[in-house]
């Protein structure tokens, strides 16, 4: 029996419900088979970075933010939604941090220390925020920008480390890839559950405090993570990497095949406004709102975070097997019918027939996250048939960054909406246009469905020559780049921007 026999005969039994140590142990037998097989340094770094410090955090992150722009910098809904956005730039850029950690090592180790430098920016940025009173708006976004560049870089880190280990790993690739969906999914669950409780208790400053926590948690990744020493590395041949990458990329963007898509995502994002900032106000105002408490409105996200994991169940049991573009003219048209559920409650109509404001809310988040992960899900699919052969990782990386740049012009065009129709801090007679304006631009994709190839998620996107493996003198180039193309966390990420 060959190495990849025994793995395959000792994963099958960890996962045999069958087995005789039964249902319960099971997740344990499975923590203990992955920790032999990969170590438990790295097992242990994927439930940090993707449990703690990126789905906790970013369920503590979201509601504290929302607060401390509204109660500590007294910003009107229109200048919280443009700064939400200029807040999330980091990961704009996101294959440059990729390509730092793939092929710039530092003192020999292309990993570890890319962590370390992680929790460092993590830590120093939240607890100067939190500790420090009157801080300016400028310094107060550059240090939330500067927390969400930490978060990015471990973010890309971890996801290189996750792939290496599926290509040394090939039988364990999918268990990986169900650590880092359990871990990010549970994390991100208790992070809403939390931040509501946290931010009527200690305030969105105390927040940002107990988030420094995690990205100390990030530091000792870094400390404790078994990497290989890089050595005899020629530094000179950095930048003919970097440039290497880039031709490749552009060559890849010239064809039609491949851009046409990319326009679609950018264009389906950017004009599906966000009025999130808009909508927050209005729950917490007392008189034209329900003044919805700090811990509703931390519930209310939970549930729609529960609403996007049962889309995720929807899409893979049944509409995956269905084309691109028909799933996506049917969640387009949902999504934009669902962005109307907000009138009922602008209205008030539900009072009218005796329904509380939080039952309406929480039905709203539940059903408009779900169709918001079911149209997001195809997108992913696809993006992932859009990377040629041997820039994978690097390939993926720039779509996603495509997203979030689509992602933050609708988070600036929702913000010039909301300052045109005077949403203010206390006036929100407007709101209502403001909704119908958004659930229009929702629809608005439908029109350009003609970019999407209209295949389904078992065919290829690319010509055959695009998918040839590529010859390059440095193989190793090859495996890096396709470490950056872990779907989970990059998925997870923009459904919060959404």
């Amino acid at each position: 029996m060959d190495k990849d026999e025994d793995l395959l005969l000792k994963t099958t039994i960890y996962k045999d419900p069958s087995h005789k140590n039964g249902i319960l142990m099971r997740p344990f037998y499975w923590f203990r088979m992955l920790s032999n097989e990969l170590h438990w340094s790295f097992v242990i770094s994927v439930m940090i970075i993707y449990g703690i410090n990126q789905g906790l955090s970013l369920g503590l992150s979201r509601i504290s933010t929302q607060y401390y722009m509204k109660d500590e910098q007294k910003l009107q809904p229109s200048e919280a939604q443009i700064y939400m956005g200029v807040i999330a730039i980091p990961w704009i850029i996101k294959p440059f941090w990729g390509l730092l950690t793939d092929i710039v090592p530092i003192v020999g180790y292309r990993r570890r220390p890319y962590f370390i430098l992680a929790g460092l920016i993590g830590v120093t940025s939240m607890l100067v925020l939190s500790l420090q009173n009157n801080v300016q708006l400028a310094l107060a976004l550059l240090l939330l920008m500067a927390g969400s560049a930490g978060a990015a870089v471990g973010d890309v880190t971890i996801d290189a480390c996750v792939t290496e280990n599926s290509i040394a790993h090939p039988t364990l690739a999918g268990d990986m890839q169900s650590l880092c969906g359990v871990s990010s999914s549970v994390g991100q669950l208790l992070g809403y559950i939390m931040s509501g409780f946290l931010v009527h208790h200690i305030g969105p400053k105390g927040v940002f405090g107990v988030m420094s926590i995690a990205s100390c948690l990030v530091i000792t990744v870094g400390l404790m993570l078994r990497e290989d020493l890089t050595r005899n590395l020629d530094y000179r041949r950095v930048n003919q990497k970097f440039l290497d990458a880039g031709k490749a990329t552009w060559m890849a963007l010239k064809c039609p095949d491949v851009w046409r898509p990319c326009l679609y995502i950018f264009l389906s994002l950017a004009v599906s406004l966000h009025i999130h900032e808009g909508m927050f106000y209005w729950y917490t105002d007392a008189k034209s709102g329900p003044s919805f408490s700090q811990e509703l409105v931390g519930s209310i996200s939970s549930v729609g975070a529960i609403g996007s994991l049962c889309g995720v169940l929807l899409y893979q049991n049944i509409f995956k097997k269905y084309p691109f573009r028909n799933v996506l003219f049917w969640t387009q048209l949902l999504f934009g019918a669902s962005g109307m559920l907000d009138l009922i409650l602008v209205f008030r109509m539900n009072l009218r027939f005796g329904i509380p404001d939080y039952a309406v809310a929480v039905c709203d988040a539940a059903i408009t996250h779900m169709i918001g992960r079911l149209k997001w899900m195809p997108l992913l699919v696809l993006t992932s048939k859009l990377c040629p052969s041997g820039i994978e990782g690097t390939f993926f990386a720039l779509v996603m960054s495509i997203d979030h740049i689509g992602i933050l012009a609708s988070s600036w065009g929702g913000g010039f909406l909301l300052h045109t129709l005077n949403v203010t801090r206390t006036e929100f007679d407007n709101l209502w246009i403001a909704i119908v304006i958004r659930s229009l631009g929702r629809v608005l994709p439908i029109g350009f469905l003609f970019l999407v190839p209209n295949i389904d998620s078992n065919s290829t996107v690319l010509p055959a020559e695009m998918l040839q493996p590529r010859k390059d003198d440095d193989d190793k180039l090859k495996h890096d780049n396709l470490e950056m193309g872990s779907l989970i966390n990059s998925f997870d990420q923009n459904l919060a921007d959404e």
